[in-house]
């Protein structure tokens, strides 16, 4: 049975998806350091070596924002998945519905989101 069609074309993606990450993961294997001693693991900040215990608090500010756009993110990209391909469902049904219980199950962490932007005590 020959591969053709849409089936190949997976196969094929398949396949440059093998090719593109074994080099990666082999790579390091046949370069990286293979004696490992306390000067080779220890940690580095811009050449020099850290002292003492971090003193810097990461800022969370904008933590609701970044929850905000990955929901609209996912909420745009399926939406216009359907849209672009949008046809009744077997026996004439309309996938209203279920694009309607998305957007519902996306209103909860949108609502946590909105919730951690108005809490001042976070940052």
């Amino acid at each position: 049975m020959a591969l053709t069609g849409d089936m190949g074309l997976v196969f094929l993606m398949a396949l440059v998806g093998v090719a593109f990450t074994v080099p990666v993961m082999i790579i390091p294997v046949l370069f990286g350091p293979k004696r490992p001693n306390p000067i080779k693991n220890a940690p580095f900040e811009c050449g020099q070596v850290p002292q003492g215990a971090g003193k810097m608090h990461f800022m969370m500010q904008y933590y609701a924002y970044l929850l905000m756009f990955i929901v609209f993110d996912v909420m745009g990209m399926f939406l216009y998945a359907w849209a672009s391909a949008y046809r009744p469902m077997a026996l004439g049904l309309s996938s209203d519905w279920i694009v309607t219980a998305f957007i519902g199950m996306l209103a909860f962490p949108m609502a946590f989101a909105l919730v951690q932007a108005g809490r001042r005590e976070l940052w």
